[in-house]
């Protein structure tokens, strides 16, 4: 199973990559990390008391993640896939039979805390290169129309997440297939060279 890993602070586009990735090569599917949140009343309490919650691993559901991403390596297929909602706090679980898998993508602010769970693995590791301006006015009208922010409580968010990030300490260089990706380069030729996927 080929593993494709793309990281990148909020906002970035990860999301956006990795659907059109999806709609470029054929038999993958996409594990995003922002799926995989704890829930229940101590993580509701969590995010209420500790600055930046959901821009920390304590509120990443890493053994839901694990389970999953392990299933579709052994088995090469998917069965089920988890939607987190931001307004109640909650995760729904609904049935989506995927086979033939040959690639997974594993995108999401927290894929640099996972990253030394992918080393043995056939990887190519993605991190977007962005502006800081145009992420904030993104996630800002994000979180105001998806999530029920006020204006002021996004754009302090939002520059909680972002030194979050960039404040992470992880070893993507020692990946072979490491790219900064940018309008300068053709992710998706690099993509197909290197893990050889199928249009």
């Amino acid at each position: 199973m080929k593993i494709i890993i793309i990281s990148g602070p909020t906002g970035s586009g990860k999301t956006t990559l990795s659907n059109q990735i999806l709609k470029r090569f054929k038999n993958g599917i996409e594990l995003s990390t922002d799926n995989y949140y704890k829930t229940g009343l101590i993580s509701k309490l969590l995010s209420k008391i500790i600055d930046g919650y959901f821009d920390r691993r304590i509120s990443f559901n890493y053994k839901l993640f694990k389970k999953d991403f392990n299933y579709i390596l052994k088995e090469g297929k998917s069965v089920n896939q988890f939607t987190y909602n931001f307004k109640n706090k909650s995760i729904k679980k609904s049935y989506k039979k995927t086979i033939n898998l040959e690639y997974i993508i594993v995108e999401g602010i927290f894929t640099k805390e996972l990253l030394r769970n992918f080393h043995k693995h056939n990887c190519f590791f993605i991190e977007l290169e962005t502006n800081k301006e145009s992420c904030m006015n993104r996630v800002t009208n994000r979180d105001i129309n998806e999530r029920g922010k006020c204006k002021q409580l996004a754009e302090k968010d939002f520059l909680k997440s972002w030194n979050l990030y960039y404040g992470k300490n992880c070893n993507s260089i020692n990946f072979l297939n490491f790219l900064v990706s940018s309008k300068k380069n053709d992710i998706y030729i690099e993509l197909k060279n290197k893990l050889n996927l199928n249009t």
